[in-house]
């Protein structure tokens, strides 16, 4: 072994190998039912994709950022995530254990860089399930006053007011519920999923199909808008951080705002990557999760470009911009404007019932792939090791509460920003990990079985690599400032609590591991 593998594999740098992970699965006390077959995968892909991205995201960011040119967008961040998803296809079927990009960063670059990939998916999963539960309740405010027939641009039933206190019930009841039934059971999650999901494809298709009818072609001219400096919140530490480096005036429009707009919208994508969390409870994980991630990948792909080239057809790009209020507050423009502008309100109705399913099905694979990190983390010590214990229907029922009530906490007292950029570069910077942790494993451990295998390493993982990279670079400077706080507080956690209660670190210094009793399972 050379001096340079000894360090990694001691200290912050240790590695958790494969064998080892895998013998962690056997583990009475927390063993997960494998009961999942390639279509659960596939509706658990689509389902967590398919929601705000396809309606709000697409109307802003065509109206703010990239124009008629947004399906382009949409065709740059799928291919990202494309090559991503090859290299977390292989990783998958190699290495079939819950945790996704933390457990294959563990096994290849070492437990800091573990625990850094799993603080960054708290924020792609925990921070992102809350912002879309308070979405939810803002929708399910809209189809209330379609029911019992008030104005909910005035009127937000789904808040009460307690002295000074805001609570928003509808975030609550969302977060609730669906705690139950991941507690409950995966495989019962997943079949509600299938009809949620159901019902808001069929309202994408029906938005595609009647949106065809009001599409103008002069609406596609100019297709790539020329450059408009500064723009509505698109400047200094505001724009793109690419424009900055460049020196241009903002990232609005034009090929800077072309690309950034491919950034933004690669929020839209994220969750195919959650596909990989489940591994560890499919039937046959090396043959399934490759199959459930590219079958997802490529339904929503399609839907989401048709969408935006419907969209950007039925108006002109400049009526779906962000209008700022004389109160300083900003209204942004969604899918249902394009159908309102048209004289077609009706269509709004369903789109808003259509956008109220989509979200439901987003938190909660949302939170399922959040549950599986947080298992993965405590079963390494990284996180308390209580979190890690499953109950008699084999679900982590510890983690699956722990991170339910955060999510419920968070968007039932707390105003959600906008989190979308703060989403993407955590998971972006987890992407390029995951890629270039394939080139590694194929070197340090060639005789690994691997299902599926990346073709053309190392060519298909570096331009990955570059990709995510650069769509990292286009996400504003404002987003990069709040990211490093971000890790900066995760190293201080790490330092402080899991370097020393690392299981790893327990073994490698030679310390009794208490195993967890099977007889204190939950029921």
């Amino acid at each position: 072994m050379s001096e340079t593998e000894e360090r990694r594999r001691t200290g912050i740098f240790r590695t958790k190998s494969v064998e080892q992970s895998m013998a962690d699965t056997d583990d009475p006390s927390t063993r997960l039912r494998r009961n999942l077959s390639t279509w659960d995968l596939i509706v658990f892909g689509v389902a967590v994709v398919i929601g705000a991205g396809i309606f709000t995201l697409t109307a802003r960011t065509a109206g703010d950022l990239a124009g008629p040119s947004v399906s382009i967008s949409f065709v740059i961040a799928a291919v990202a995530c494309a090559l991503a998803a090859l290299c977390y296809a292989e990783f998958a079927s190699t290495v079939p254990v819950a945790g996704s990009a933390y457990t294959f960063s563990y096994a290849t670059f070492g437990e800091f860089v573990a625990w850094i990939i799993g603080w960054d998916l708290i924020l792609e999963l925990a921070v992102g399930a809350a912002a879309v539960s308070k979405g939810w309740s803002v929708y399910l405010n809209t189809v209330l006053g379609y029911v019992f027939d008030f104005d909910s641009s005035q009127v937000t039933a789904t808040v009460l007011h307690l002295g000074g206190l805001s609570v928003d019930w509808g975030a609550l009841l969302l977060v609730v519920t669906l705690a139950t039934l991941l507690t409950i059971g995966t495989k019962l999650s997943s079949r509600v999923s299938m009809v949620i999901t159901g019902i808001k494809v069929l309202v994408v298709i029906f938005v595609i199909v009647l949106g065809l009818f009001y599409v103008k072609a002069a609406n596609y001219t100019p297709f790539v808008p020329p450059s408009q400096p500064g723009g509505a919140g698109h400047s200094g530490i505001e724009q793109s951080l690419f424009s900055l480096l460049a020196g241009g005036d903002g990232s609005s429009f034009g090929v800077f705002g072309l690309l950034a707009g491919a950034s933004l919208v690669f929020f839209a994508f994220i969750g195919f990557d959650i596909v990989a969390t489940t591994a560890e409870e499919t039937k046959n994980p090396q043959r399934s999760v490759p199959r459930g991630i590219f079958g997802s990948l490529s339904i929503v792909t399609v839907l989401y470009v048709a969408v935006s080239l419907v969209l950007v057809g039925m108006v002109s790009y400049q009526q779906l911009a962000t209008t700022v209020k004389p109160d300083g507050s900003s209204s942004k423009k969604t899918l249902a404007t394009a159908f309102s502008v048209n004289g077609v309100d009706w269509a709004a109705q369903i789109i808003s019932v259509g956008a109220l399913a989509g979200l439901t099905t987003v938190v909660m694979v949302m939170m399922l792939g959040q549950v599986r990190i947080t298992f993965a983390m405590s079963r390494d010590g990284l996180l308390p090791r209580k979190l890690a214990r499953t109950s008699r229907r084999g679900t982590p029922a510890r983690a699956t509460i722990a991170v339910s009530v955060l999510v419920a906490i968070a968007a039932t007292f707390f105003e959600a920003d906008k989190l979308e950029e703060m989403v993407n570069v955590g998971t972006l910077f987890a992407f390029v990990l995951v890629s270039a942790g394939v080139i590694v494993l194929r070197r340090t451990r060639p005789d690994l079985k691997r299902a599926f295998r990346v073709p053309w390493v190392p060519v298909i993982p570096v331009l990955a690599i570059l990709a995510c990279l650069w769509l990292m670079l286009n996400l504003t400077v404002l987003t990069w400032l709040r990211f490093i706080v971000w890790m900066v507080i995760g190293v201080v956690l790490y330092f402080a609590y899991s370097k020393r209660h690392s299981l790893m670190g327990k073994r490698e210094r030679g310390e009794a591991i208490e195993p967890e009793p099977v007889a204190a399972r939950e029921p």
